[in-house]
């Protein structure tokens, strides 16, 4: 039996994150406390001695910025890959969680209900959005049976990996919490997807906040 193995981090802290705002597509960069932490977690899987065989990353500078600390401190590059971006939020990128309810107070409960077919004007369907992350984790999987394969993403994205590899429903509320900067472990038998640990944030000096993925 052939087991490949993922480490998924999420990316460092953002000024967005900090302020609760949703960013989606938006391409922010992380804040001085992002790029802290992305150091601290590259660090963490030098003590581990980390043997990966590839890096992937979603192409949105936060997740280029955390990945370029492993490529550094690696001496490898990584591979970039925009499926592995964050859900777009269509209509609520860009608000915070309280500007959301004010000026889209319709699209804010359709999002709060977690409806897998709303797409939040010309965003991107949480089913839209379970299939790209599906699909991208087996592709990348079937070009790498039996590796270690450390990727560089989103807390939703990340989610939304947990959810494929707990077999967690689209519609069940969130069940665990992606913290910046945090290592998780996801593995595939051949058979079905398991996940191995998750949320580990102990490599980090300070508390880290979690995604705002409803």
């Amino acid at each position: 039996m052939t087991i490949t193995r993922f480490c998924l981090v999420r990316h460092g802290e953002t000024d967005w994150n900090a302020a609760r705002r949703l960013q989606g597509h938006t391409d922010i960069d992380l804040n001085a406390r992002g790029l802290a932490q992305a150091e601290q977690m590259a660090r963490a899987l030098k003590r581990i001695n980390l043997q990966f065989d590839v890096l992937y990353t979603s192409d949105l500078q936060r997740a280029a910025k955390t990945a370029e600390a492993i490529e550094h401190l690696f001496k490898t590059s990584a591979i970039s890959n925009v499926a592995l971006r964050e859900r777009h939020l269509g209509a609520l990128q860009g608000l915070t969680t309280d500007e959301a309810p004010v000026r889209e107070p319709e699209l804010w409960k359709s999002h709060l209900s977690r409806n897998i077919q709303e797409n939040l004007r010309s965003g991107e369907s949480i089913q839209q959005f379970s299939d790209r992350i599906k699909n991208v984790l087996e592709e990348i999987r079937a070009q790498h049976l039996g590796k270690t394969i450390l990727l560089v993403s989103h807390g939703g994205a990340l989610d939304m990996m947990y959810r494929i590899a707990s077999n967690q429903p689209l519609d069940a509320e969130k069940a665990v919490a992606v913290p910046n900067a945090s290592l998780n472990w996801i593995s595939h038998d051949e058979l079905a997807w398991k996940v191995d640990g998750w949320a580990d944030t102990s490599h980090l000096i300070d508390s880290a906040l979690d995604n705002l993925d409803l």
